[in-house]
């Protein structure tokens, strides 16, 4: 008798800087409103991002829980640019630099 194994694969949600609005290129990462660990749902504010023009709130594009802060307060990124990964406990997490 052939036994079957199910394995189920958790994706880890990669939050990236989001394009504002038309003209943004780049922002800033103020402060974070949710540190590593807590858990989140989707939609919720994470961290507060500067822009040219405007300071904006960045929302959760997934639930879980908020495993690894990539751009620490401060860091000026690029639209598209990781900012940070959300997962569940346990979930391998990619490499990042």
């Amino acid at each position: 008798m052939m036994s079957t194994q199910v394995w189920m694969m958790r994706l880890v949600t990669q939050v990236v800087l989001p394009k504002f609005g038309w003209t943004t290129t780049e922002g800033t990462v103020l402060k974070w409103l949710k540190q590593e660990g807590d858990s989140i749902n989707e939609g919720e504010v994470i961290c507060e991002v500067e822009t040219e023009k405007a300071t904006v709130e960045l929302e959760a594009p997934g639930s879980g829980v908020l495993r690894k802060i990539i751009a620490k307060e401060g860091t000026k990124l690029q639209v598209g640019e990781l900012v940070a990964l959300i997962g569940e406990l346990g979930d391998e997490l990619p490499e990042s630099k």
